[in-house]
Formats: C-alpha cells, sequence, structure tokens
C-alpha cells in the first residue's frame, strides 16, 4: 500500500538518524533572499514531533521568536551582566558579578530556560536562605529577575517565572542600632574634640540625618546662609559666617552619576547650631592650607590632607575612633547609623513622622517606618490625651 500523502502545508515528517528523533518541518514564507524560512520540532515519537511543531507554530504566530532549546539560564545571566548594566558603578558590576557567579550559576545555570520553573525558584532561594541574609536574597532575587527579563526582551522565554516567587527570610544579620540620647552627647562631644575633619564629619551626620554618601560629596557652595540685606541664601564662601540663619543643598552624593538616591532625596536642610560651629572651624582650617586642599577635590567640604576626595574606607577609621573616645566599641557602629540615630532622637522628641520621612529624604513614610521601624516611638499619645480631656477621672468621693 501506497503512504498516505500529506496535505498541503502540514510541511515534512521524516526520521533522522543521526539524531534518533522524529523531525516535523514545514515552510511558512521566503526571506528576502528568496530563501525558505523553515521552522522545525523534534521528538522521540512522531506525534511529540509534531506537537513541537505545533507550538512553534504558534509561538510565531503570536509574535515570539524562538529561542534554541539549549538557551541557558547561565547564557541569560551573562548576557545581561554584559549588556545590561551599561553606565552602573564599577562596585555595583563586581558586586552583581559576583553573586551571579557564585549563587546563581552553579545551582541553576545549566537549567534550560525555557524550562525553568516556579517551583525550581522557589527550591533555590529557599535553601540559599538558610545561609545569606534576607538582604542577600533579595539582591539574588533582583539579579534572576532582571536577567529573566531581559531574555524576556529579546523574546528569549515566553514568561518570567521569577517575578511569580517571593523572596523569603534568610538569616539574621547585624541589627542596626540607634544612640540614645546620653549616647549621641557623648559622640557629640567626642566628635568636637577629634580632629577638626572627622568632627565635624560626625556631627554634621548626626545632626541632619544626611546619608554618608551625600555627606562624602558636599561642596562648600551647597553650604549656604541667609544674607538678611539680600534676603537670598549665598554660599558661605563668599558671605562669610556673620549671619544667623544656614543650610546645606542635599543635592549630590558619591553615586556615579553624582545624583542622591532618590528624586525626594534631594532636599535643603538648616543647619543645627553645632553643625554650623563644626563647618567653621573646618573652613578656617582648610584656608591655612589652601594648595593642600584645592588639589582637584572641586571645593569638597570634606576631603584629605593631602586634598583627595573621602573614601568609605576613610570615614570608617576616623569614625571608629570617634566613637572609642566616647566610651563606645569602635567595632559595634557604623557611621550609616548616625543617621539611625537622628530619626530615633526625632521620634522620641515627638517629631510626627512625616516631618522625619521628609528630613532624611524618603519618597514616603512607609520607607521611614518599614527601614527605621525600631527606632521610631511605637507609642501614639494623642488619642489617650485627647479622651483624658474629654473623660477625665472621676474622683471617688
Amino acid at each position: 500500500m501506497m503512504a498516505k500523502r500529506r496535505s498541503p502545508g502540514d510541511g515534512g515528517l521524516h526520521w533522522d538518524e543521526r539524531r534518533q528523533r522524529w523531525i516535523a518541518s514545514v515552510t511558512i514564507g521566503y526571506n528576502s533572499a528568496g530563501k525558505r524560512i523553515v521552522k522545525k520540532g523534534s521528538g522521540k515519537t512522531k506525534t511529540e514531533a509534531k506537537a513541537k511543531l505545533k507550538e512553534i507554530l504558534r509561538d510565531h504566530e503570536d509574535g515570539l521568536a524562538i529561542a534554541p532549546h539549549d538557551y541557558t539560564v547561565s547564557d541569560a545571566v551573562t548576557y545581561w551582566l554584559e549588556h545590561g548594566l551599561r553606565g552602573r558603578d564599577e562596585k555595583t558590576v563586581r558586586l552583581y558579578t559576583d553573586f551571579a557567579r557564585l549563587h546563581i550559576v552553579p545551582a541553576l545555570g545549566r537549567r534550560k530556560l525555557r524550562d525553568l520553573s516556579v517551583e525550581d525558584v522557589d527550591k533555590w532561594l529557599a535553601d540559599k536562605a538558610t545561609v545569606l541574609s534576607t538582604r542577600s536574597l533579595k539582591l539574588l532575587h533582583s539579579v534572576l529577575n532582571r536577567a529573566i527579563r531581559n531574555a524576556m526582551k529579546r523574546d528569549k522565554v515566553r514568561r518570567n517565572v521569577v517575578d511569580l516567587c517571593d523572596v523569603p527570610d534568610g538569616q539574621a544579620g547585624r541589627p542596626s542600632r540607634a544612640l540614645s540620647v546620653a549616647q549621641a552627647e557623648a559622640v557629640i562631644v567626642a566628635a568636637e574634640r577629634a580632629d577638626i575633619r572627622i568632627g565635624a564629619y560626625v556631627l554634621l551626620s548626626l545632626l541632619t540625618g544626611a546619608r554618608t554618601e551625600e555627606v562624602r560629596a558636599l561642596s562648600w557652595s551647597h553650604v549656604v546662609a541667609f544674607d538678611e540685606s539680600r534676603q537670598a541664601w549665598l554660599p558661605v564662601a563668599g558671605a562669610g559666617w556673620a549671619h544667623r540663619e544656614f543650610a546645606m543643598y542635599v543635592w549630590r552624593s558619591v553615586r556615579r552619576k553624582g545624583d542622591t538616591k532618590t528624586v525626594k532625596s534631594r532636599r535643603t536642610l538648616k543647619l543645627p547650631a553645632r553643625a554650623v560651629k563644626a563647618l567653621r572651624l573646618l573652613m578656617e582650617d582648610q584656608e591655612k592650607a589652601p594648595a593642600a586642599v584645592d588639589g582637584g577635590t572641586d571645593g569638597l567640604v570634606f576631603c584629605t590632607k593631602n586634598g583627595t576626595a573621602l573614601s568609605a574606607t576613610n570615614v570608617r577609621r576616623d569614625f571608629r575612633k570617634v566613637i572609642v573616645s566616647a566610651g563606645l566599641a569602635g567595632g559595634e557602629w557604623t557611621p550609616r547609623e548616625l543617621r539611625h540615630s537622628f530619626v530615633s532622637l526625632l521620634s522620641d522628641s515627638g517629631v510626627p513622622i512625616e516631618d522625619i520621612s521628609r528630613l532624611v529624604g524618603h519618597a514616603n513614610t512607609v520607607v521611614t517606618e518599614t527601614v527605621y521601624r525600631f527606632q521610631l516611638r511605637p507609642v501614639l499619645l494623642e488619642g489617650a490625651e485627647a479622651m483624658d480631656s474629654i473623660f477625665p477621672v472621676q474622683e471617688e468621693a
């Protein structure tokens, strides 16, 4: 009997001896050079090959290109690291690369991207949660999520399963802390007695709540005084210090492009008196050796004795000396906790959370409450005080 001829448009079906698989193929058109465009699907059986071809044709009709079957998670992550991080800081690129190399590629790298499932990612994150902190888990999730999202844009996969996964809680890290009023007073006194550069740095960070990367990028042109005669804010370099009100423009940071962390982080903060005094003494000290200080710093407020910009290492080293001088354990505190202390001290003093949020440059109060939840005053007093005034306790007869 003669084999039944396949209908036009059904394509062909043949056995590939070398691959030991059935191959289903169909011509869907011609390219600009007149060459046929052929789509193929393979399987161990005829039915499996035809089903695979139907899936490929369905994707083609939906406008989806078909990724090679050997395209892996490692391929997607590698491509994103090479092409998706342009313009990022070198440290950020190195951090993402190290996390991918140490945690993603060894566990999921050989997995076919088309076959990656939600269960695969959930199990992987659960396993990592036994050894990594929650912050590290969020970073891992972000790297893999963005790599696969990038692959979706290039039609390498139909959906991003990582976006459907929640990040579990990881191992507890060192909790952030805040200085008490007594501790803060001791640190302020120690800072005023310390080297003028680090002393002013500590005072400005603690008394304004500015981020450490914002303080390191502060320039003298952004330290201003209110000139009463001209009714204008002018840089202290020209206006001098014989004024009553001073402020600083928190408009820059040491991030790659010099921008603050968010748009809301750009703010103008009035300076407390003790911070003003410290900055005045620092400027006077720098004016004694202008040649050393002006060396390419663009008028930075805080720089090394050689005139170069302060690094995070410089700040941590000198900060510990101030902390030890204040009678605290130097290894237990970090510069960023001066900002936490600012929030805590204001909260304990009854400053509303909305005002604190604006002062520290948060987009909204949710960020302030989430990040600084242990430093915020937990007791709301207004309701009880109002009720006591309306319904006072009746004295016993």
